[in-house]
């Protein structure tokens, strides 16, 4: 399983007028391994605790009682460079062109699967900040992130791009199902559609380089119906 303790040590601000939904991410980030949580209400309760607890991401919700997100982080940037989520109800072009023009680095409208939005959590905080070389191993191999090589029984195999993303999003979530959709965007970006056949090449390709057998894989299931999962070396 990849470790993702530093990821985890990293402070996380959300901020939502909702208190169901404040307490449901905070428990889907608990539940992940995220300690360092701290919570706001509002545009004022936002800021002031954006400079006091000097989070490492800022998840905003877009509509606010007293503003809204974009105005929040125009001025959480006035001091710190901090990746921002935003978090909306409203699932609007508009609104996500308008956020990622100001610095956004990623846009979840609601309602939204948990693995989703961690997948997207973690996305971003891979993308901002570096950690040690990750290495996953696996039945009949060692994956490693950082040099984009398999290294099986001896014999270095160089990943591609593409299969590097691949085995990187399903390795976030060893041991659980990711869907299609998800390996898609994760692969090709917001328009994931249409890419089904892309992505079952890809992952023929990855099972040629990390399964003994590829005809018979058992670190890369097919979850017949939903998507695949990766199994870790136990």
């Amino acid at each position: 399983m990849m470790d993702h303790s530093f990821l985890h040590s990293k402070k996380l601000l959300l901020v939502d007028d909702e208190p169901e939904l404040l307490k449901m991410v905070t428990a889907i980030l608990a539940d992940e391994g995220f300690q360092r949580l701290v919570t706001a209400a509002n545009m004022k309760e936002g800021i002031t605790s954006a400079k006091e607890e000097k989070p490492d991401l800022a998840i905003l919700d877009v509509m606010l009682p007293d503003g809204d997100g974009f105005a929040l982080m125009e001025q959480i940037r006035t001091w710190t460079d901090i990746p921002v989520i935003f978090l909306t109800a409203r699932d609007e072009a508009a609104d996500k062109l308008a956020g990622l023009g100001l610095g956004a680095d990623d846009y979840i409208p609601k309602p939204f699967l948990p693995q989703e939005f961690l997948l997207r959590v973690y996305a971003v905080l891979r993308r901002c900040y570096k950690e040690d070389a990750a290495v996953l191993k696996l039945d009949s191999c060692t994956v490693d992130f950082s040099r984009a090589e398999v290294d099986k029984d001896g014999e270095i195999l160089p990943l591609t791009a593409m299969e590097h993303r691949l085995l990187e999003t399903l390795a976030r979530n060893e041991g659980r199902i990711v869907t299609v959709d998800t390996l898609c965007e994760a692969l090709w970006g917001d328009n994931p559609f249409g890419y089904e056949n892309s992505l079952n090449a890809h992952v023929r390709r990855v099972r040629e380089k990390i399964e003994a057998d590829p005809s018979k894989p058992v670190s890369l299931l097919t979850v017949k119906g939903l998507g695949y999962k990766l199994l870790a070396r136990k």
